[in-house]
């Protein structure tokens, strides 16, 4: 009698959902601690602004830009496999980032740590999506979210401690021993699968990235030389010439990495166009709002991490609720009402904000804000991955986060941009100045944010249009031509 060493299907399903968690929660936890130390990295390494926000940029870019082919290259080679590779990836960046002794050495780490990251996070959707049946993938994606919500939640606490009691270096340190368990327990615990095209679109995968690299680069450079300069210009021209290849190209392909028929469904195209208003405003909002408590209000970086804990710790309370609910009620409600929320928030921010303003006054708006991105975040997910057939949800996640990605570098961008032009570093009162209008811009993102999803189909819509009736991916075979 033979005994087989692996791990039993029920076993394999949570652990799936576990270490895909663990994935995103790594990618999460990242942007919040770096956004926590950005007032330290001005002063250890003679940051500029510019400087500052190609420290988050950077990796959005990368990120953005290399989103589609991560999810590409899991369908082809292996979505444990990519996987492994992608955390692989994070991990010795971060060695870099940590060891670096210069802002640009760290824009370049991080640079290819947002490549890595862009590898890892469509897959854990893809992971997820094939590990559960669809009435429970809600939850699921919900208990996704919430474990993102804890690195989000974790990384101002965790960054101040880190930053005023140790060293800024020592927040990309701590990815490293959770980036190794991850990597050996998914060799071990995690069965490969690949989706349905058998070859990689090499041509799609250039244009696209090439495309994106021009499209997010201009935004990024913008505030730094003006919108009307030619560069910007002359990138906005040629990443829209590009994209508009890469359409084309993928309507001719054998094996697009983006069949252009998803668009046509209205949950596809609203779940992406939430994604982009959402990350506008949260990413951006970010930027401004770590700054805002040490540089316009005096708080130290600890401090600020524990103040904010009330607007980042909403997602481990909420998002496994709305994620349960949302199996049962659709996705639409959630995304409308959540992005109403932050939008809400983060106006009566911007109304309360003051050098002299005291954190009660604070506390209303970021737990509003906070309960209403935790609603949108995993129902966009959600629809997103239930708008396509299953072996398409690498595609599908792929497409969400690049979209995300992509507007959380133009809500980066234009909220630097709308800071500069009201206000600057000068003085708290200035900063605070500045603070005020790049919110309200951020608000005024959200509320369209929720005009898109207000035109998502309902529950019922989706339950009859029978969607993500295709069959899970079959373990990867043994042998395949490459």
């Amino acid at each position: 009698m033979t005994t087989s060493t692996e791990p039993p299907a029920s076993s394999r399903t949570a652990w799936t959902l576990v270490l895909a968690s663990l994935g995103a929660f790594l990618t999460s936890l990242d942007v919040v601690v770096v956004s926590t130390a950005l007032p330290t990295l001005r002063t250890h390494l003679h940051a500029s602004l510019a400087d500052l926000e190609w420290t988050i940029n950077g990796y959005n870019l990368a990120f953005a830009c290399l989103m589609l082919t991560g999810a590409a290259l899991g369908d082809r080679f292996g979505r444990r496999n990519m996987y492994v590779l992608g955390v692989g990836v994070f991990t010795l960046s971060s060695i870099a980032c940590a060891t670096a002794g210069s802002s640009s050495a760290l824009i370049a780490a991080r640079v290819v740590q947002g490549a890595g990251a862009a590898v890892v996070l469509p897959l854990t959707l893809t992971l997820i999506s094939n590990a559960f049946p669809l009435e429970k993938r809600g939850a699921a994606i919900g208990v996704w979210g919430a474990i993102t919500g804890l690195g989000v939640a974790a990384g101002p606490v965790l960054g101040g401690l880190i930053i005023q009691d140790i060293a800024w270096q020592w927040i990309f340190w701590i990815n490293v021993p959770v980036g190794a368990a991850v990597i050996v327990l998914c060799l071990l615990m995690l069965q490969d699968s690949r989706g349905a095209r058998p070859q990689l679109d090499l041509v799609g995968v250039a244009l696209v990235s090439a495309a994106l690299l021009a499209l997010v680069w201009a935004p990024v450079r913008a505030p730094s030389i003006g919108w009307d300069d030619p560069q910007v210009l002359g990138a906005l021209l040629v990443g829209a010439a590009l994209m508009a290849a890469f359409l084309v190209w993928q309507g001719r392909a054998r094996y697009p990495m983006l069949p252009l028929r998803y668009f046509r469904d209205r949950g596809f195209s609203t779940a992406n166009g939430v994604a982009f208003f959402m990350s506008f405003s949260l990413i951006g909002s970010l930027f401004m709002i770590a700054q805002m408590f040490q540089l316009g209000l005096g708080y130290d970086p600890l401090q600020t991490g524990l103040r904010l804990l009330v607007w980042t710790g909403m997602p481990m309370l909420v998002a496994p609720l709305a994620g349960v609910l949302s199996d049962r009620f659709g996705n639409r409600p959630f995304m409308v009402l959540g992005l109403l929320l932050q939008g809400v928030g983060l106006l009566w921010l911007a109304l309360v904000a003051s050098p002299d303003a005291g954190y009660g006054s604070l506390v209303g708006p970021l737990l509003v804000a906070g309960v209403g991105i935790s609603m949108t975040f995993p129902t966009v997910a959600n629809a997103v991955v239930g708008a396509v057939p299953l072996e398409d949800s690498g595609v599908a996640a792929g497409t969400n986060n690049t979209v995300r990605e992509a507007g959380g570098v133009f809500g980066v961008a234009v909220l630097v941009a709308v800071f500069a032009a009201h206000g600057g570093y000068g003085s708290a009162s200035s900063f605070m100045d500045g603070f005020k209008a790049a919110e309200i811009v951020a608000a005024v993102a959200t509320v369209i944010g929720a005009g898109v999803a207000a035109l998502a189909p309902g529950r019922r819509d989706s339950d009859a249009a029978g969607q993500n009736a295709a069959p899970v991916a079959a373990p990867l075979p043994q042998a395949e031509t490459v």
